[in-house]
C-alpha cells in the first residue's frame, strides 16, 4: 500500500507519451469533476426551498378556507339564536293573548258591576286582584268617549249625526277594547256620530262660518 503525502494535491492521470495539450485537458476535466458536486448541492437547495414555499402556500390556503368556514358557522349560529329567541317571544305572546282573551268576559262583568255600584265586599277585592294580575301580564284597556273613530281599533255598532262634532267621533263606549303591546286582542265597540250633512265646519274659536260672515238674524 502507498501512503498519500499530505500537502500535495492528487494530479490527474496522464497517459505516458501524451502531449502537453492532452495533459491540460486532463487537468481541466479533473477540475470540472471537483466542482460538479457543489453545483448539484445548490440546485437541490433551491428545489427544496421551492417545495417548502409551495407547501406553505397550501397550508395558508387551507387555513383561509377553514377560517371562512368558521366565520360562516358563527354567523349561522347567531342567526339561529336570534330566530329562536324571536320565536320564543312570539309563542309566549300568543299564549298570553289566548289566556287573556278567555278572561275578557269576566273583566266585562267586573266593569258592569263597577258601573252599577255592585262592586263591594269580597267580590271587589277579588275583582281588583284579577285586574292587577292581567295588567302585569301586559293587558291594557282602551276606548274613551270623544276620541276620533279609528277603524283599526274601533268597531262601530251604532251610528248617528251630531251638530257638535267635526269628524267621525266615538260618542259612547259600549264595550272597551283590550290590547297587549301593539297587538289588539279585541277592538273597542263604540257608538259613533258624524257631522250633520251640509253643516258648516266650526272654526277653532268655536264660531261657525255663518257667524263669521255676519249674516243678520231673522225677525
Amino acid at each position: 500500500m502507498t501512503e498519500e503525502t499530505p500537502g500535495f494535491e492528487e494530479k490527474p492521470d496522464v497517459p505516458s507519451g501524451a502531449t502537453p495539450d492532452d495533459a491540460a485537458e486532463a487537468v481541466e476535466s479533473s477540475q470540472e469533476d471537483a466542482t460538479a458536486p457543489a453545483g448539484d448541492a445548490s440546485s437541490q437547495k433551491s428545489a427544496g426551498t421551492a417545495g417548502l414555499t409551495a407547501q406553505l402556500d397550501q397550508v395558508r390556503s387551507a387555513l383561509d378556507e377553514r377560517t371562512a368556514d368558521l366565520q360562516r358557522l358563527q354567523a349561522e349560529y347567531q342567526n339561529y339564536r336570534r330566530r329562536v329567541e324571536r320565536d320564543r317571544v312570539t309563542v309566549k305572546e300568543i299564549a298570553v293573548a289566548s289566556l287573556l282573551s278567555e278572561l275578557l268576559p269576566v273583566l266585562d262583568d267586573v266593569g258592569r258591576a263597577r258601573d252599577h255600584g255592585e262592586l263591594v265586599g269580597g267580590f271587589k277585592s277579588v275583582a281588583e286582584s284579577l285586574e292587577t294580575v292581567v295588567a302585569k301580564l301586559g293587558l291594557q284597556q282602551f276606548g274613551k268617549e270623544g276620541e276620533p273613530f279609528d277603524p283599526t281599533i274601533h268597531e262601530a255598532l251604532m251610528h248617528s249625526y251630531a251638530p257638535d262634532v267635526t269628524e267621525t267621533t266615538c260618542v259612547a263606549i259600549l264595550q272597551p277594547g283590550y290590547r297587549i303591546g301593539e297587538r289588539t286582542i279585541r277592538p273597542a265597540r263604540v257608538a259613533v256620530a258624524e257631522p250633520q250633512p251640509g253643516a258648516a265646519p266650526a272654526k277653532e274659536d268655536g264660531t261657525s262660518a255663518d257667524e263669521e260672515s255676519g249674516a243678520p238674524d231673522e225677525g
